[in-house]
């Protein structure tokens, strides 16, 4: 397994679509928007070489956003996606953040409350799942 910074934004794109698109349902002109030219993208491979999860980093002044985690079915429960969020989390450390935030879904916040991320605020409605803002202290 191998979890890089990537400009193919093809593969994550077609990781999201699988994931988001098309098992959860969420309209395609909500997944795809205006962000992706200004993010670092975070793709994950396989030992055959095969993209499997990805993510997405937005940097505002000392704040980071992970955003546009998944990780194709058959990768999950096998470490990959908090090692993929352990990446991300020192990518954005690397590049001066302060506190690392996300908006989860509420059925995955366990698995960010396990890497730390703490929920603050209501539930709200993101293209028809529920969600809940998180937040990761780090300096």
């Amino acid at each position: 397994m191998t979890i890089v910074e990537t400009t193919d934004l093809a593969a994550c794109h077609a990781l999201r679509r699988t994931v988001f698109i098309e098992e959860q349902n969420v309209p395609e002109a909500e997944e795809m928007d205006d962000l992706d030219g200004d993010a670092v993208h975070l793709l994950a491979t396989d030992a055959e070489d095969r993209p499997v999860a990805t993510a997405r980093l937005l940097v505002k002044d000392d704040i980071g956003k992970i955003g546009r985690v998944c990780v194709l079915a058959d990768q999950r429960g096998t470490g990959m996606g908090a090692a993929l969020m352990r990446v991300a989390i020192d990518a954005l450390a690397a590049r001066g953040v302060r506190q690392v935030r996300l908006g989860s879904q509420t059925h995955a916040m366990g698995f960010y409350e396990k890497l730390g991320f703490v929920a603050e605020g209501p539930v709200y409605d993101d293209a028809g799942i529920p969600h809940r803002d998180m937040a990761l202290d780090l300096k």
